[in-house]
């Protein structure tokens, strides 16, 4: 790979070989297990958000982590306009929640038991951790939109372990 400026990667290999096709980088990269967050708003008197397992710590000081957005994704340009975000990582016990929050935009937070703060930032009850936050940054990364946020207040409990994204498929770990 080259830098081509500041912000974007050229996705060429050295010597002029093509990149890795989209396919061959997620088939790839669905090898790597991650955890699965909830990033949401309130937004123009409606509940916005989705599910994402592109949740990263990047800095301790300032406290940031980073989230990737879809340039094509309905729900993006919504929660872009919140001031405030939750983000709720999930925890073993609440795979119905996820399947539900693969439901339309319009009926994704139904019937989910929510805690909208004051600044607007929404948190799923009952979810392992969860951090509030406010836009810090966004780069241009090609198809996706990198976010950094900068954490404001964040909790975690201890008593029960993540839900985990592998093989592009919902694992539990073992006890």
């Amino acid at each position: 790979m080259t830098l081509t400026n500041n912000r974007t990667w050229a996705l060429e290999a050295p010597g002029g070989r093509p990149a890795p096709s989209p396919e061959a980088l997620r088939r790839t990269m669905a090898g790597f297990p991650t955890g699965i967050a909830v990033v949401a708003a309130h937004v123009e008197g409606r509940v916005v958000g989705m599910p994402a397992n592109s949740l990263v710590s990047v800095s301790l000081d300032p406290p940031l982590v980073s989230i990737s957005f879809a340039r094509t994704s309905t729900t993006w340009p919504a929660l872009r306009r919140a001031p405030h975000w939750g983000i709720s990582i999930l925890e073993e016990g609440q795979e119905p929640v996820l399947q539900r929050l693969r439901r339309s935009a319009d009926e994704r937070f139904d019937d989910i038991d929510l805690d909208i703060g004051d600044d607007g930032q929404v948190l799923l009850q009952g979810s392992l951790a969860t951090l509030t936050g406010t836009r810090y940054a966004e780069v241009d990364a090609g198809d996706h939109v990198l976010t950094l946020l900068d954490v404001r207040q964040l909790d975690r409990g201890t008593a029960s372990r993540p839900l985990v994204f592998f093989d592009s498929t919902i694992h539990q770990l073992a006890h």
